[in-house]
């Protein structure tokens, strides 16, 4: 069969399997990057033994699957086109443009089966690998469960782009991050801030997106611009030198290795202006970081803070530590400045949200001096015990509620009394942070008689210790039965107002919640 016949579905129809034959067997096989020299010696092994060799195209009938197999196909063998009916544009099927894939798809799958019954053995070729992104895969979900079937693996466009840019994409415990462009912006920033190293495939159309989420992830400067490697016509560059209306469908961005990349990079000049960043970890461990603040601390030459929270950082090779005790905030934020104020890159790492009891505060109000104000300060969120804590109770905090520490280190304890009548008194929920230590005991007790001034004995108070961590606890208690033993630094105390419920659900889970509606007076 020609390839033109059977891009036009003209050809005759396969036999029907004779009772004493046994179906053909089903091959998908990746054929590699582009290079014909860098098939793989299985892939050429079953499309020598194959009798049908099918392909994928487009509606203009090339097929890059069959221009790297070409100098393997025979004459005699049957070739089955499948034409896409669809690539990019619009469609006027009922079932719109997924509708009309599937509806190919299914077509194109029967199609191989009446070569499969008939005996044949069939080899669909896909360039790179028939699983990464290939259009193998639609054809594997609907026939390998009916025929016997071998999937022969190829080198991918990632592999090859990383050769041709002679760039290595991850070292040491690094991860790998691959995205279709054709991902949302907001979700291509989110995942480009956090990745180690990435790679963006598909783009095409999608590239004037992708260049605005490595631009606004902070990772432009690093990315890198691969087209048809291994095949003719291949380019490499920096990506950000590439005019969008020159970029193809198969093309890839690669944001290497950032360990590799830093162990070329020079010394900072004396002179040179660094950055610090105020990253907060959230209440515990990976899990609880953002996106935003993970590419912050993988991107970080120093990282500064509290040794606790610099151990919820995982060791980069070239990266520097410099941990240090919890009560020298202000020499803490004065040294990472000092770092900046050289060149360097530093992230100060904070539990929580740094400006909630925590870091920012301490570096803004040092950098707000000379000779460091003209030191660059950012400072990203980080989820907060208080709401941590709530998340697990239910949602005790659902209204207006008020956050107190109750560490009398940096403000009298008269100061904390009166604000904790004033936020009882107007029947807010609290979150109080700092609860207790084991220098400071009595808080606690204090702290529960203020508010049994203005609350009642049944009011359910949350103690909520090392949320997200290993030793995660969270009892509910009524305000009347706060015993101070029971809570330390790692405990943060939610307290209900007037309206906050305590529901024993039908599983037998507690849920405690706030109404967000008010009765009215």
């Amino acid at each position: 069969m020609s390839e033109q016949q059977a891009s036009s579905g003209a050809a005759d129809q396969p036999a029907a399997p004779s009772p004493e034959r046994s179906t053909g067997r089903l091959y998908g096989v990746g054929l590699g990057p582009g290079d014909p020299s860098l098939m793989t010696v299985r892939a050429v092994e079953i499309i020598a033994g194959a009798d049908v060799v099918a392909y994928h195209s487009a509606r203009h009938g090339r097929s890059i699957a069959r221009s790297i197999a070409a100098g393997h196909i025979r004459p005699d063998h049957i070739e089955e086109a499948l034409v896409y009916p669809v690539t990019t544009e619009s469609t006027d099927h009922p079932g719109g443009y997924r509708g009309a894939l599937d509806e190919f798809y299914e077509a194109a799958a029967a199609r191989l089966a009446a070569h499969l019954d008939a005996g044949r053995t069939v080899a669909v070729i896909s360039e790179g690998d028939p699983f990464f992104y290939g259009s193998y895969q639609h054809m594997h979900k609907r026939l390998a469960h009916r025929y016997p079937t071998e999937v022969v693996p190829g080198v991918t466009s990632v592999s090859a782009a990383a050769a041709r840019l002679g760039t290595p994409l991850t070292e040491a415990d690094e991860v790998l991050t691959v995205l279709p462009g054709t991902l949302p912006e907001e979700e291509l920033t989110a995942r480009l801030s956090a990745a180690d190293s990435a790679v963006v495939m598909k783009l095409g159309r999608t590239f004037p997106s992708v260049r605005r989420a490595l631009e606004r992830s902070g990772r432009m400067a690093e990315a890198r611009y691969v087209e048809r490697a291994t095949m003719a016509g291949e380019r490499t560059g920096a990506l950000a030198d590439v005019d969008a209306d020159t970029v193809p469908y198969f093309s890839v961005a690669v944001v290497p290795s950032r360990i590799a990349s830093a162990a070329g990079e020079p010394e900072p000049a004396a002179d040179e202006h660094g950055e610090v960043v105020v990253v907060g970890t959230g209440p515990a461990g990976p899990r609880w970081l953002t996106p935003e603040s993970r590419g912050a601390l993988a991107a970080a030459d120093d990282l500064v803070g509290y040794t606790t929270y610099l151990d919820r950082v995982p060791v980069r090779p070239g990266q520097r530590r410099h941990p240090s005790d919890n009560k020298v905030e202000s020499e803490r934020a004065e040294f990472a400045l000092e770092l900046a104020r050289r060149g360097r890159r530093v992230a100060v790492v904070s539990g929580g949200d740094p400006g909630i009891f925590a870091m920012a505060t301490a570096v803004l109000e040092v950098a707000s001096e000379e000779p460091y104000r003209a030191v660059p300060v950012r400072v990203l969120p980080g989820v907060t015990a208080a709401n941590a804590a709530a998340a697990r109770a239910g949602a005790p905090l659902g209204h207006d509620y008020a956050v107190i520490s109750l560490s009398d280190r940096l403000k009298p304890w008269e100061v904390i009394a009166e604000r904790l009548r004033a936020a009882a008194s107007a029947d807010l929920a609290l979150a109080l942070y700092n609860p207790g230590s084991r220098s400071r005991t009595w808080q606690v007790g204090k702290a529960r008689d203020v508010l049994l001034e203005h609350r009642a004995p049944d009011t359910p108070v949350m103690l909520a210790r090392d949320i997200g961590g290993p030793e995660e606890s969270l009892r509910t208690v009524p305000l009347i039965d706060l015993d101070p033993a029971q809570v330390d630094m790692r405990t943060i105390l939610l307290v209900g107002s007037s309206l906050t419920r305590r529901v024993r659900r039908d599983d037998g889970t507690e849920t405690v919640w706030t109404p967000r509606r008010y009765p009215e007076r």
